[in-house]
């Protein structure tokens, strides 16, 4: 149910006919999406595959709105060939070209949509660190970025002024998705509305004041900071960026891109400041729920902070030796990257300072040291299943691959004729998971926690 009070207010923001239209908006069903995810496979490829018709979203590349949002059961989504996401959310990263090779922090980050699809434009070359507060959020975080196969992310769950004492103005984009009342979220989800009040709206703005002071510190000079929420409050948007350009003035309002402009309303002027390069994502104008843009460029005269101390705990030589020999067994090459260690776990790492605490997950999880010896992380078969020497490839109508995602022994007729060893699993081309060849069998190594019931 959609709060009588929170209609009031949306009154002020809009004149009658425009109000109404937004009402209508609201009593609709909710609208679908999905990006796919180019790093495991292409559109030509995905779209056969799904259970439902998809048509292109108009503002971003490779995404598209879906009629149906059932589908975490389904091999594609398994093997992160894409990402379920609302329209809304795909735009905020869609509002800014992302050249490759950039420094990114996306400060609140659960559950990865954003995320993702960052790691994604900035490509192999740049660098994301992937921070959420909430830690059992953050594991949900860590999951989405083994499923889509990223290899470029440092997971971490630390509050903001830990993320800005560390890393100071390291970053060339800092995002910062911040948490919200959730109002553009009424129609999808019934306990928004339970939850909507305006203490909570006010509550909600106090916190993101927080969260932004942290988030300018890490700005580089010349930097960007997105600001999004998917709300509509002017507290949580309009009245929370005047409020920063009043508190940080080497920072200005930019514009967004064309392809989102043309399908958001302009921001709400206040306080003396011109806001109307801020974006508002409404569903009377595009399909899709609420979410507020704004972005935000750091002055080049601000002064850069000393590249922060790494914490990477190094292996020993014993170690090296190990993860050296499984790499070369398993794998036609050895990825770029430097060995790191956290706890039992070896990780290959982007080239990124490690804070020394609140660390979720470094690049890729290559697998756990057992006595000697190293046993593959489920992030290695989704992230580099194409370059192991032992493939086993499955296509749609192949009935194996509901056996595997039930955890079942496979038959590997196909490996056969090779060594017995550590195999990867590709759906239609897309790393799916993995396995240790026997004799002609797959022994099944896809988590358990995420295998078909």
């Amino acid at each position: 149910m959609i709060p009588s009070k929170f209609l009031e207010r949306m009154r002020g923001y809009f004149d009658t006919p425009t109000f109404e239209a937004f009402c209508a908006a609201l009593e609709a069903p909710p609208v679908r999406a999905f990006r796919v995810n180019t790093d495991k496979t292409t559109a030509a490829r995905l779209l056969p595959l799904l259970p439902f018709v998809s048509t292109p979203l108009p503002f971003a590349k490779n995404a598209y709105y879906a009629t149906n949002d059932k589908i975490g059961a389904h091999p594609a989504h398994h093997a992160g060939m894409l990402y379920m996401q609302d329209p809304g959310a795909i735009s905020t990263v869609a509002a800014l070209p992302l050249e490759k090779g950039l420094r990114v922090l996306d400060l609140c980050a659960a559950p990865g949509g954003k995320s993702t699809q960052l790691a994604s434009a900035i490509g192999r070359e740049g660098v994301l660190v992937s921070n959420e507060y909430v830690t059992s959020r953050a594991r949900i975080l860590q999951g989405n970025i083994e499923r889509m196969g990223v290899t470029n992310t440092l997971v971490t769950n630390l509050d903001s002024a830990a993320v800005a004492n560390f890393f100071g103005n390291y970053f060339d984009l800092v995002v910062v998705d911040a948490p919200c009342s959730g109002e553009g979220m009424l129609r999808k989800y019934e306990v928004a509305g339970e939850e909507w009040s305006e203490e909570n709206v006010a509550l909600c703005a106090a916190r993101q004041r927080d969260i932004l002071t942290n988030a300018a510190k890490c700005v580089a000079p010349g930097g960007r900071l997105l600001y999004a929420t998917c709300t509509w409050s002017l507290d949580e948007n309009e009245e929370n960026v005047a409020w920063f350009l009043d508190s940080f003035p080497d920072f200005s309002l930019s514009p967004v891109a064309d392809c989102v402009t043309a399908v958001t309303a302009d921001g709400i002027s206040v306080k003396g400041h011109d806001l109307t390069a801020c974006r508002r994502f409404y569903p009377h104008i595009s399909p899709g729920e609420g979410q507020f843009i704004a972005l935000l460029t750091r002055s080049n005269e601000a002064a850069a902070t000393p590249i922060p101390k790494n914490n990477a705990q190094p292996l020993s030589r014993a170690d090296e030796d190990t993860v050296g020999a499984f790499l070369a067994q398993a794998l036609q090459g050895i990825p770029e990257g430097r060995l790191c260690r956290l706890g039992d776990k070896v990780f290959l790492c982007p080239d990124v300072p490690l804070p020394p605490r609140g660390i979720f997950a470094a690049g890729v999880c290559i697998g756990t040291l057992v006595k000697g010896r190293l046993e593959p992380h489920h992030h290695l078969y989704s992230a580099y299943g194409r370059d192991f020497k032992r493939i086993l490839p499955f296509s749609a109508n192949d009935p194996r691959t509901a056996k595997y995602l039930a955890g079942e022994e496979i038959d590997a007729p196909e490996l056969q004729n090779t060594q017995n060893g550590y195999a990867a699993v590709l759906y239609e081309g897309a790393p799916l998971g993995g396995g240790k060849h026997v004799a002609g069998k797959l022994k099944n190594h896809y988590p358990k926690g995420l295998r078909n019931k």
